[in-house]
């Protein structure tokens, strides 16, 4: 098990503080614009069952964007630095390391009992940009890890800096012709489409959605790469709850980029999940609907898909997902009643929301009894968001992760949407707190110590509706509206069986020596050896050890 300071994830230590340390990287928080890229959505066979999807059930759409472009002086999330940051010296990475340890020590931030919690991430994947006008913002991943450090939840958890995917990895799911010219295509400065919206886009790369941006390739290699490491340690047994918030891009499709998404990191967890666990239970909390997933798994019954969602589809992206799409329509198909929708409309409150999802998941939990849950956070579910409409606080969107973790399965925590940072940074770091037990122990002030503090705005990890926005959208989701989505996917699943018809022979087959053979030389290079004597000596001092904690 990697401690962080080993892994790289956060590289500080008492004695000597890398220039590496990542709470104090400092950057242009807006590079230039760099490309933009785009796929189309492709029909997809899984690794167990083959039948061309029901016309009326999943009926195809043209690609739509998600966002119009826009003057890039109007835009109010912009900002621009004409001095660069820098980075942090030795000695203020070291310093901050100190406040990270006192602030476990106050908050009382100790390892989980009977289980472990796990954390992935690679800090590359945070100096990536979209365009300036773009909405997704990688620096969303920073603001996330400040929050988590400030508050001393590493110590808690097994940290973990993962490596790039391999392209025999990705090619496990995505078509080689696909991936090759991912990783093949130039850089683009401006949008295909921006001046043409009918201008025909390869692999629907090179768009207004899905840009070619500089080091693209290496981006969605670190984020499969992220997702796919939690995966091993849940199948490897030594993590109960790995955390992913590099993942979670999950439109993208087998031959196509879709809705800023370009690798499925989220279906190449899953197909490792299934090596092991006969049945996992893919569970969307985004405000778009999870179609990519869902695709991906159309015909199988070892895979079930609920995904909670705006929809709205002659306007709202990607327009799936309505409430009677369950699958194959035929009941020959295995994967028949196995993709679950929840249709929303704008402004769904906390309440309903949380009463919504117990419902239906208690009830997909007894009736398809899943071995592991993965679990996709996007963040633009929240209140304020720059392309959700819903009326969620950090609070509601977390109960999901908890009820969930209640449940006591194996489960991976995976990013996802979310295009105001703040919120995003808020809603996972709180959600982090939950899976290592510590949401009661954590205090609501964001903590005076935590980098790029005024970038929150507010001072609160909770912030009000009225903070996130000037006034709540209105709610458009009845009390019998949401009645009968419950009673009809109750109905749904009095036709799913309880154990899959698929056998264990069937699974994908395994990267083992691939992966080994990467992990080691990468083993080495990073000189990870070098950090036992520092990882001895933070042990002795019992950080995350409960009624052991330094004084």
């Amino acid at each position: 098990m990697g401690s962080f300071w080993r892994q790289g994830l956060f590289k500080i230590s008492t004695q000597h503080a890398r220039r590496q340390g990542p709470y104090f990287f400092r950057r242009k928080l807006v590079p230039k614009p760099f490309t933009h890229l785009r796929f189309s959505s492709h029909l997809t066979q899984t690794h167990h069952h083959f039948e061309m999807m029901d016309v009326d059930s999943y009926r195809w759409r043209p690609p739509k964007t998600n966002y119009l472009p826009h003057n890039i002086d109007m835009d109010p999330v912009v900002e621009e630095f004409e001095i660069p940051l820098g980075r942090a010296s030795d000695h203020e990475n070291a310093a901050y390391f100190e406040k990270m340890k006192l602030a476990a020590q106050e908050f009382n931030i100790v390892r989980p009992k009977g289980y472990t919690v796990s954390y992935h991430a690679t800090s590359e994947m945070e100096k990536h940009h979209f365009g300036q006008t773009h909405p997704m913002k990688p620096w969303r991943l920073t603001l996330t890890k400040s929050l988590v450090t400030a508050y001393g939840m590493p110590f808690a958890m097994d940290n973990y800096n993962t490596r790039h995917a391999t392209y025999e990895e990705l090619n496990s799911f995505h078509s080689s012709d696909y991936l090759d010219y991912l990783a093949t295509a130039a850089p683009e400065d401006q949008p295909r489409d921006l001046d043409n919206p009918d201008k025909d886009v390869k692999f629907n790369l090179g768009g207004s959605d899905c840009p070619l941006f500089h080091g693209l390739y290496d981006y969605c290699s670190m984020s499969a790469g992220t997702s796919l490491d939690a995966a091993r340690k849940i199948c490897n047994k030594q993590s109960d709850i790995a955390i992913a918030w590099g993942g979670g891009l999950h439109h993208a499709k087998k031959s196509e980029a879709s809705g800023f998404c370009y690798i499925n990191d989220i279906v190449l967890a899953i197909l490792q999940l299934l090596r092991l666990y006969p049945r996992v239970l893919y569970i969307d909390i985004d405000v778009h609907h999870g179609d990519g997933v869902e695709e991906a798994f159309f015909s199988t019954d070892r895979v079930m898909t609920v995904s909670f969602h705006k929809y709205q589809p002659e306007v709202f992206f990607p327009g799936t997902g309505g409430l009677n799409d369950n699958g194959p329509k035929s009941e020959h198909n295995p994967g028949a009643h196995h993709a679950i929708n929840v249709p929303l409309n704008d402004g769904i409150t906390d309440e309903q929301y949380e009463h919504l999802f117990k419902s239906i998941i208690g009830q997909v939990n007894t009736t398809f009894r899943p071995s592991a849950i993965a679990l996709q956070c996007g963040a633009d579910s929240l209140a304020g968001d720059r392309l959700g409409r819903f009326n969620l606080k950090v609070e509601g969107h977390a109960a999901c992760v908890r009820f969930c973790k209640s449940l006591g399965i194996p489960m991976i925590l995976f990013g996802g949407g979310g295009y105001t940072p703040r919120n995003v940074a808020r809603a996972w770091a709180y959600e982090t707190s939950i899976a290592i037990g510590a949401d009661q122990n954590i205090p609501a002030e964001i903590p005076q110590h935590a980098p790029w503090r005024q970038h929150f705005v507010h001072e609160t990890l909770f912030p009000t509706l009225e903070q996130s926005m000037s006034e709540p959208r209105n709610n458009k989701n009845t009390e019998k509206r949401l009645r009968d989505i419950v009673a009809h996917v109750h109905e749904q699943l009095r036709f799913v069986q309880h154990a899959p018809s698929v056998q264990s022979s069937i699974i994908p087959p395994d990267l083992g020596p691939v992966r080994d053979e990467v992990e080691e030389r990468l083993k080495e290079e990073r000189g990870e050896r070098e950090g036992d004597e520092v990882e001895r000596r933070v042990k002795e001092q019992g950080l995350g050890v409960e009624g052991e904690m330094a004084v």
